[in-house]
């Protein structure tokens, strides 16, 4: 059962959600909690002590889930196809990310610390995602494996704002679907690299036998696969 300071918490953190921090006062905190003044002020003395306390919570409920996903089981490849493949609610954007933009948390560095703190452990663990891949030869080494963590948590939070513009969960989906489209591209032109390089030192391998076998030179003409 939740207690008074639960019900106040969890009160913050749908109404930041849904409004912001600067649009939500605590009269309006205490009727959504149903929790009165004087409990309220027995817990927390004004409106930034539950509003500290709701962004934690929400950056709490954004990491387990964001990190299951970089380190289940498979390839690398299918951890970040998982990641941004996952059901999210565009319409209502990033409980965390919708922060950045209100002008008190973002003035306020004790407010803004757990915001930047929880976007720091998920472009890390994208980040060490995208080594392994790297790593394993999924994608080109030119790539920078922090660039590319970047750029897919940018397009995650710059599609819920498209989506949110236009009242269309299809541009956050279709953001999402196009770094997956890049990256599979860049994959394929890794793997593509990879068996021309295994042709070419094929071909010198041949080119020095034949070089240096007589036999060979009289055998034919030499046929490689594809």
């Amino acid at each position: 059962m939740e207690t008074p300071r639960d019900r106040l918490v969890t009160a913050m953190s749908d109404l930041m959600w849904e409004r912001g921090h600067a649009a939500t006062s605590p009269r309006e905190v205490r009727e959504r909690s149903t929790v009165g003044q004087g409990s309220m002020y027995h817990h927390f003395s004004g409106k930034h002590p539950p509003a500290l306390a709701a962004l934690e919570r929400n950056c709490a409920d954004l990491l387990p889930g964001s990190l299951e996903l970089l380190e289940g089981e498979g390839t690398p490849l299918a951890w970040w196809r998982a990641y941004l493949s996952r059901d999210r609610d565009a319409l209502r954007g990033c409980k965390v990310g919708r922060l950045t933009q209100d002008p008190e948390v973002a003035s306020d560095p004790e407010l803004l610390a757990p915001v930047a703190d929880a976007f720091a452990q998920v472009r890390g663990a994208l980040t060490r995602v995208l080594s392994q891949a790297f790593d394993a030869g999924e994608l080109p080494a030119s790539l920078c494996p922090e660039r590319v963590a970047a750029l897919m948590s940018a397009t995650i939070q710059g599609g819920y704002v498209l989506a949110i513009a236009a009242q269309d969960p299809a541009l956050f989906h279709d953001a999402c679907q196009g770094v997956l489209e890049l990256l599979d591209v860049a994959s394929s032109f890794r793997r593509r690299l990879a068996r021309l390089r295994r042709r070419r030192l094929l071909k010198e391998r041949m080119g020095r036998r034949l070089a240096t076998s007589p036999d060979l030179l009289n055998a034919g003409p030499l046929v490689l696969g594809p």
